[in-house]
């Protein structure tokens, strides 16, 4: 799994919510105007119906619910600075927070809203309620996510994850449940995410990382002692890692022995 060609989908793992939790969800034929989105704009609920989720005030909403902080809970929230947004974004769960990572690192994404709406459907047992975790919005499409590990999804959840897939669909938005990701490939995304801002680069080692490497791979501990400065070329040729300007397979464990290609190359 090459780090500078690699997809986001092909880092998680995804959820595939059973056709029996599809089943249960209600087959009116006008649920896309009885089916409704609740965002909200600064302290204003803006309801539309699933029809128009598409439209919705992306860029004026707020996360639909508050992000709660005390003494005893189980999960821990927090916010997370991505570069490619230039803002801070709240997560609930460090499994939450992973997902952000990588859709810094391989989403390409323009913004990414935290708890975007309450979608409000019907199902068998009556009318329902979920909260998307993440909608994550890139130049050619959107992306609708939920988090939740495998062995904590139960049906109830389920039922909620097959709804949020078909408003995704109706609108054209990808819908996934992250449950975990691929060996390794967390480790090294959270390795790299360390050199993730920019740097000033006096020396020019980013350089002479690229010119070092050329076209012939070499392993990372032998590539930044061909530089001038070592130590401080280990800190650029990790930011030219996560900026997909070298490449490494994200599969493999990330060390001095970890085996570094040039982007394209490989």
């Amino acid at each position: 799994m090459w780090s500078h060609t690699c997809a986001l989908d092909e880092l998680f793992l995804p959820y595939a919510v059973p056709e029996e939790a599809a089943g249960r969800l209600s087959d009116d034929p006008g649920w896309l105007r009885t089916w409704t989105a609740v965002w909200k704009a600064g302290k204003t609920e803006v309801i539309v119906p699933v029809r128009d989720l598409a439209d919705a005030p992306t860029a004026l909403s707020v996360p639909v619910r508050r992000f709660s902080w005390r003494a005893g809970q189980r999960h821990r929230p927090g916010l997370e600075v991505l570069v490619s947004t230039g803002r801070q974004h709240g997560f609930e769960s460090l499994a939450e927070r992973r997902l952000l990572l990588a859709l810094d690192f391989a989403g390409g994404v323009v913004e990414v809203l935290s708890q975007p709406f309450r979608l409000r459907f019907s199902q068998a047992d009556g009318p329902d309620s979920h909260i998307p975790d993440f909608l994550a919005v890139t130049p050619g499409a959107a992306w609708l996510f939920d988090v939740r590990p495998a062995g904590r999804i139960e049906q109830e959840d389920e039922v909620r994850f097959a709804a949020a897939a078909r408003a995704a669909a109706a609108v054209g938005w990808r819908y996934a449940v992250v449950t975990g990701w691929h060996r390794q490939v967390m480790t090294g995304l959270d390795t790299f995410s360390a050199r993730r801002r920019p740097m000033t680069d006096q020396l020019g080692l980013q350089g002479q990382l690229l010119e070092v490497l050329g076209r012939q791979p070499r392993q990372f501990g032998d590539l930044v002692e061909r530089t001038q400065l070592p130590a401080v070329a280990r800190t650029h040729a990790v930011h030219l890692l996560w900026h997909r300007r070298l490449a490494v397979d994200l599969r493999q464990p990330f060390g001095d022995t970890t085996w570094i290609y040039p982007a394209g190359e490989c």
